[in-house]
Order: structure tokens, then sequence, then C-alpha cells
């Protein structure tokens, strides 16, 4: 490839016609500069290279390729390998197809279970979500492909996706929508971000000058390309201004000439569109010519592999899985022959192949019967055999990309299904598959084991066998709440919020943040997760390692028979932080396989962020001084060890002004005293000993503004001292002027 050119080298048309794409698919190319376009297509759990002339509306028409696992069953292995495996091997695909950026992953929270698109993201946890997307990308980008983080920022919901505006306080941003995005950005660099169809407080994210400059690079350091979503741009000069670069897809010329106009009226600097370009230019130097084999057989076992670990054993009573080989086993439902893999929209895969649970389970029972789900025979074969499985769950149009779900209920037919199989079977175990949370009430109590096999890719049909028969032993735990009732949600009141807003009034108490800070029941907590062996947790330690970080060491043993993996969740609890905070955070967390008998010294680190919240005053993380209490969780609900910790912390001195309360001016360790003083000398000797002895009259004032104290003060014939109050202000900036 010819070097490629600078800006100054190309015309202002050309520059431009560099910002928008070609088509649907692909950037521009200038052949004369020796510029070439590059490929762009969906993702995150699988490509979605559409043929020559599709558009991304026909979901359905693109090139065979593996469908992995998504997001939703990825977050529940709550291992980073898993996504690195995954991200591997989609990098691999994609190079082999001449893909130069995957658009994913999606680390949008999951800040309602309703939301539709909530299979393509991680976690109700911004830490789970980041961590996990941070090693997918870095092993996708390994491979030669770049990745396209998404969707930035505040994405949470489908309904008037393209017009919302997410109403989210600072704060609330700082700890719970972009931690997933600043940990990929800052720590896996990715080619590009990707820009949310909806406002931020009332601005088009395409537009945002605060999300796409002053966050993302001035603070966050990211210097890749900002792209639009598709057809997230409505003012292209405004987006160009304010951060975004390549504006996807193309629009037959029409942005180029907006850009080329406002260069030339004066409306835009020239040096903004260069800027740009110079973005662009990178992304197309970055791409790696097309290459490399792909087994489609070897990629099919790893996705069957990596689904190992994501299923949930979420019940498991009288030991009724592990199946024997010899049992007489019944499978009833339709998702046991046609399963459900995958979600819907533009993330939907072609997949290269597609195993049914059924096949697999007659290959490994001796004795497996099967009824689709019509109520007689499925309660005419449960009753005859000694467990009955049945496969439900949501299909592809009760949950996609573009609309949001309006209830957590399974489908009433399925739910009537199952208590007929129950009343008539031994034993009853329930597979669920499903992109997002569904109720399990009304039928839970009737069944002896629950698998949640969420999505779990083309290899999800004999993965599910395995689990079932005991060839691989469960290990994924939830990484979102499964409430008793949809109100129960923190989100039940705003979502999808009304009048072309949202209003996120839960704050940062999403998910289980607030089940366990108001001692809110669940049917099954975050975190939750159960194995065929059994793990025992001890010997906890706690040491600081500093003013605001500590190590964490705790020893896990393998109790039971099989080989397993075990979670290991790291929470933090204080009340050290002068902020309303969640009864518990996850901070750290690790999976660990052991052989029966085994023990095994976890050692992890709990830096200064996970002490932290974020101070909108300062507008920067504070660590509060104070006491800790670090706790080790199976899930958010069951702290099986704990141990308190003291950290010196920060020792914030607020600067003082007129509109700072009486409380802050008094309790100020500079300026108060000399407040106290000048006070007691202005009162006459009665009223001093008559404040000084008047708590309730202190309580009373103690939220006043001092522009307002003092005009109390002058009413009342009481006068500091001239010029006493500006000099104890610049006294409070560490200046002292007097």
């Amino acid at each position: 490839m010819t070097a490629q050119p600078e800006p100054a080298d190309l015309t202002l048309e050309q520059k431009a016609s560099l910002l928008s794409g070609r088509d649907f698919w692909h950037t521009e190319a200038i052949d004369a500069a020796g510029v070439p376009a590059i490929l762009l297509s969906d993702g995150p759990h699988g490509l979605r290279r559409q043929v020559a002339d599709a558009d991304n509306l026909d979901v359905h028409d693109s090139i065979s390729a593996t469908c992995f696992p998504p997001s939703v069953a990825v977050g529940s292995s709550w291992d980073p390998e898993v996504a690195a495996r995954v991200g591997t091997a989609i990098g691999r695909e994609a190079r082999a197809a001449g893909v130069s950026v995957v658009l994913g992953p999606g680390v949008n929270i999951k800040r309602s279970p309703l939301c539709g698109r909530n299979f393509e993201y991680y976690s109700e946890d911004p830490l789970l979500s980041g961590i996990l997307a941070t090693a997918y990308v870095r092993a996708l980008q390994a491979e030669g492909a770049g990745a396209s983080v998404k969707h930035f920022a505040a994405n949470n919901q489908e309904t008037d996706r393209m017009r919302i505006s997410a109403d989210v306080d600072e704060r609330t941003l700082r700890e719970i929508y972009f931690p997933a995005f600043e940990r990929v950005v800052t720590e896996a660099r990715p080619a590009t971000v990707m820009c949310s169809y909806n406002r931020v407080n009332g601005v088009l994210a395409s537009q945002n000058r605060r999300l796409l400059t002053d966050v993302l690079r001035d603070e966050w350091g990211f210097d890749g390309a900002v792209v639009s979503d598709w057809g997230a741009v409505n003012d292209r000069v405004a987006a160009l201004a304010t951060g975004l670069d390549l504006e996807m897809p193309g629009t037959g010329g029409s942005s180029d000439a907006e850009i080329v106009a406002a260069v030339r009226n004066g409306e835009l600097d020239e040096a903004v569109v260069d800027r740009s370009v110079r973005r662009v230019l990178a992304l197309v130097r970055q791409a790696v010519p097309p290459g490399g084999d792909v087994d489609p057989d070897e990629q099919h076992r790893l996705a069957k592999e990596v689904a190992a670990d994501c299923a949930v054993l979420l019940k498991n009573e009288r030991e009724t899985l592990p199946l024997a080989r010899d049992a007489a086993v019944a499978v009833i439902g339709e998702f046991a022959v046609n399963p459900r893999f995958q979600g819907g929209g533009s993330s939907h895969v072609n997949p290269t192949r597609v195993d049914a649970a059924l096949d697999a389970m007659r290959r490994l029972g001796e004795s497996v019967t099967y009824a689709s789900g019509l109520a007689d025979s499925a309660v005419e074969i449960a009753r005859e055999a000694d467990v009955a499985v049945v496969f439900a769950g949501l299909g592809e149009t009760d949950e996609s990309e573009g609309f949001d779900r309006e209830t957590l209920d399974l489908p009433a037919a399925q739910v009537d299904l199952i208590k007929a199989v129950a009343a008539a079977s031994r034993r009853t175990v329930v597979v669920l598959s499903h992109g997002g949370v569904v109720s399990l009430e009304g039928w839970h109590d009737d069944v002896d084991a629950v698998l949640d096999g969420w999505l779990l890719g083309q290899a999800g049909g004999s993965t599910i066998a395995d689990l079932l028969f005991g060839i691989t032993n469960p290990s994924g735990h939830l990484a979102e709440s499964i409430p008793l009732r949809l109100r129960d949600n923190p989100s039940y009141l705003t979502f999808p919020g009304e009048s072309g807003h949202v209003r996120y009034g839960e704050g940062v108490m999403v998910g289980y943040r607030y089940y366990e800070t108001v001692e809110v029941a669940v049917r099954y907590p975050f975190g939750h997760g159960l194995s065929y062996t059994t793990f025992e947790t001890g010997d906890l330690t706690v040491t600081a390692t500093g003013d605001d970080s500590a190590d964490v060491a705790v020893s896990v043993t393998n109790t039971g028979t099989r080989a397993g993996k075990h979670v290991v969740q790291v929470y933090v609890a204080t009340g050290a932080a002068p902020v309303r905070s969640p009864a518990r955070e996850l901070r750290a967390f690790t999976k660990v396989f052991l052989e029966p008998g085994e023990t095994r010294r976890v050692e992890l680190t709990l830096g200064r962020r996970a002490f932290a919240w974020y101070d909108i005053e300062l507008s920067r993380w504070v660590v509060s001084p104070g006491e800790y209490t670090v706790q080790i969780g199976r899930s958010a609900a069951q702290i099986v060890a704990e141990r308190p910790i003291t950290l010196a912390g920060d020792v914030i001195v607020r600067v003082l002004s007129l509109d700072s309360t009486v409380e802050e001016w008094f309790g100020h360790p500079v300026a108060g005293p000399e407040l106290g003083e000048l006070l007691a000398a202005s009162l006459p000797a009665g009223q001093s000993r008559q404040v000084e002895g008047s708590p309730d009259w202190l309580r009373m004032i103690a939220s006043m503004p001092m522009r307002q104290f003092t005009k109390l003060l002058a009413y009342r014939g009481i006068e500091l001292p001239d010029g006493s109050i500006p000099r104890l202000i610049e006294l409070s900036k560490g200046r002292d002027d007097g």
C-alpha cells in the first residue's frame, strides 16, 4: 500500500468525503490519493457481514459466520477469559472476511429488565461489564480487526431511542453509566467508539461535546475515531464540530456538501475537518489485509466450550441434576428442537450450524422421549418418565433491537404447560432460553430444577445437554438480578419515560444496589449460581496498601466430589461517604477452577476506585476517610466473610463562598475557628452565651447560606469586622491576603 496522504494533500471536497460512509458498510476511498475503503460489520457475538448491496435492514441476509454466545450469556460467565476467547475467534473470522471494524461490544448497563436489547449487554454492574468488554476488545484487536465499543452513552432502552433524552445526574453517570466505557477506552484502546442515538440531558449524543470531546478525549485520552450509530446524525456540521468523526452509513454526498459549505461560509473551521480526517486516515491505516484460514468446525467447538461457562443453575432440589444416563427422560418444548440461541436485530448472525438439544440428549441418554408442547402428549410422556425436562423461554419476536418488552412473564401457554407437566412428573426441570430477564413466578415452586441458558449461541443445544447430564459442571452466575415482580425494579416508575424524557430517578441505585440497600426481596440475586459441587470460603485477610487501596486474600476449597469453577465476589460496603451509597458494591472478582478437595489462595487488589465516590462539587473521585467493610459474597445478597478496614482517604478542604452554608463555614478546618472567634467577639456577652447554649437554634440555621446569615446578623444589629468574610474566603483557598 502506498503511503497515505495528510489532510493538507487533499482538497476540501476529498476530506469531507472521508467523513461519511460510501454506502452502508464501507468508508469512502480516494483512489487518486491512495486511500482505500475499509469494511465495517455488525457484531458483537459473530460477524454479520452482508452481501454486496444489502442494507442493514436485511438482518437475515449475510454470509454465514459462527454465532458465539451473546453478551448476556458471556456476562453470566463472570470470566474475562471467556470474553477474550470470543473476541479472538471473532477477530479471526473478521480478518479472513476482510472486515476492518467489528461493531461491538455493547457495554450499556441493564437499567431495566425490559430493555429489548439487553441480550447485547453484559450486566447491570459497570465493573463486571467493563472487565469483560476490555478482555473482548484486547483479544479481538490482537487479531487485526478494530472494535467499536457502543453505545456512548446512557442508551438503556429501545423505546423512542432516536429521540429520547436520558436525564441523568452527574454522579450517576460517573459511577454507573460511564465506567465500563472508561475502562475499555483507557485499558484496551478500541479503534472506535460508537455514539448512541439518544439525547443525554437534552443534547443528542452525536453532537454532544461534553461526551465526545470533554470526557471521552480530554479526560480519558481516547485517540481513535468516533463513529455514529447508523443514522444517528441529525446535524452533520454540529456533530463534526463537537467530536464525531465518521458518519455511517453514507448519505449519498449530502453530508459532504454540508461540511464543504460550512467551511466555505466560515461556519466551520477547516482545522476541525482536518482533525477528524486524521483520525479516519489512522483508522484506515490500521486495517490489516484479509488473510488467514478459519475452520468452521473448530470455531463451533470453541463456541460450545465458552457456552459451557455461561449457563446458570438457579435451582436444584433433591439433586435432580445431573441426569443419570439410564434415566427415562421426557423432553418437552419446541426450543429443544428449534433452539433460541441469539437476539434479534442488527446483531443477528447467520450461523454456520446449529445444535439442537434433543439430538444431543439422545446421544447421551438411553431413554429420551419428546413432545413439542401440546399439553396432552406432554403430560402423558412426563407421567411415564423419571424426569421431565421442559424447554421454555422467549422467541425472537418477543425481544429485539428496536422495541422494549412490556412484561417479564413467559407466554401464558408455557406457564400452563410447565405447571401441568410438574403436576404429572416425578421430577421436573425447566431449561430457559431468553435474552432478557423472565419472571419465574407462578411455576418456580412447582419444579425441582431450573437451568437458565440465556442465549448460548449456535452450540447452545449440545452445551445444554452436557450440562443436564453432568458432562459439564455449571459455573455461571447471574450478571443481573431476577426480581419477584416488575414493579420491584428501581426503574419501574420512570421506564421508559414520557414526553421525550426518561428520568433516571433511581440514581446510582441500579439493580442489586437498590435491592440490597432497601432490602427488597428478589427471586434470585445478582451473583447467584449453583454447581454440582460445593465450595467453602475462609481465612479472609484485608490489608491496607496506602491511604486509599487494599489487598484482599481468601482461601477457596472445593468441598464436593466433582471438579468445578467458583466465582470469588468481592464487595465493599461503607457509610463513610457523605452521600447516599448502596449497601454494597462489587469491587473485584475472579473465577477459579478447583479439583475435588483442592484449596487455592486467591489474591485480589482493590485500587482507589474500589473505595471512591464521584464528588460533583469537586468534579473528581474522592475516597472519604473512615471505615470500610470488605465482603466476600456467594451473591450480592449472601455474604460469607467480611473484614473491616480503616482508610485515611482524601483530606478535602473545600473552598468557601457566600453560598456555602453556615454548617460548612463553621466546619471548615481553617476558616471555621476564626469565624467562631469573630462572631463571639461581635456578640454581646448575653447573646454569646445564648447562642452557645442553643444547639437547636444552630441546627435550624445550619443549612442557611452565609449570604443570608450575614443579613440575619445585620438585622439583629450584629456586624462582623469589615472585610472579614472576603478574607476568610481567601483563607479557605489557601491564601491569606490579610
